[in-house]
């Protein structure tokens, strides 16, 4: 399919394909999102693909080159019709001749991807005028992840048509739409221990609050149940003194003292009564 804009209606046709871009960007033209995009051979791997990219559908992606005194204009839509031309999945606008050209048709999906990766192939474009054997043009278009990207770029990588035949367009797209998911590396015991601190955190914080602020409470019976906690560790010291010193602590004497009050004298024994008389 070739459509071919007049020299007359330049203007008028330069704004109306920046309305379609428009529209088909914010997504006044209904998509179904990838369900859209038929693949050549179905299959569920293939499917599988296609459905991590479900954040991009609904959106045009453009890239701009020059070369010379020619200016061309890509447009990329995720299983849409990109640029408002029907069937379309990539478009080549050439500025000065005001031409369109469809590089790449979304009935015709390929899609092959790895874990931070996906390769989008949109086949039956319109043919080649004299390269390629006339064959259909192709289109491919590379996403990477990339999780820094606060918007999604595309530009032109390659085109090679300087073959007999299997010539294509290669396009680069940045987005965190293929990055694998993060995975938590926090282990149970971690994720508990921070729940705790948490909680003690607020426990000791709107304690204090309300001790200082309502209760009006100063120095160290500012803590929340001040009273409690001192029991808790009197009790504690006592069971550790309880455990840990279990003996009597009292030294038996080696030797008895002398006593330090006086001793009472014993009466005298008189023992007169033994003498002869």
């Amino acid at each position: 399919m070739k459509v071919v804009y007049s020299h007359d209606g330049g203007p008028f046709l330069v704004w109306t394909l920046v309305v379609q871009l428009v529209l088909s960007g914010s997504g006044v033209y209904a998509t179904n999102g990838t369900k859209n995009c038929k693949l050549l051979t179905e299959s569920a791997s293939e499917r599988e693909v296609l459905n991590r990219l479900e954040p991009l559908a609904h959106k045009n992606f453009t890239a701009v080159t020059n070369n010379g005194t020619e200016s061309y204009t890509y447009v990329f839509q995720l299983c849409g019709d990109a640029g408002g031309i029907q069937g379309a999945g990539v478009v080549q606008f050439e500025t000065k001749k005001m031409k369109a050209t469809v590089i790449g048709m979304y009935n015709a999906t390929q899609a092959i991807g790895g874990s931070d990766w996906v390769i989008l192939f949109y086949r039956n474009g319109e043919s080649y005028d004299g390269h390629c054997s006339k064959e259909m043009r192709k289109a491919m278009i590379m996403i990477s992840c990339n999780r820094g990207t606060s918007s999604d770029q595309m530009k032109v990588a390659l085109e090679v048509r300087q073959r007999a035949q299997d010539c294509f367009y290669l396009f680069e797209l940045d987005s965190s739409a293929v990055c694998p998911p993060l995975e938590s590396h926090l282990s149970t015991g971690s994720i508990i221990l921070i729940i705790g601190f948490c909680l003690l955190s607020v426990y000791l914080l709107g304690g204090f609050l309300y001790q200082r602020l309502i209760v009006g409470a100063k120095g160290m019976e500012q803590f929340p149940n001040y009273a409690f906690w001192l029991e808790v560790g009197n009790m504690t010291a006592d069971g550790c003194d309880f455990v840990c010193r279990s003996g009597n602590r009292e030294e038996a004497p080696a030797y008895r003292g002398v006593a330090t009050e006086p001793l009472e004298e014993e009466p005298e024994e008189r023992d007169d009564y033994l003498l002869p008389m």
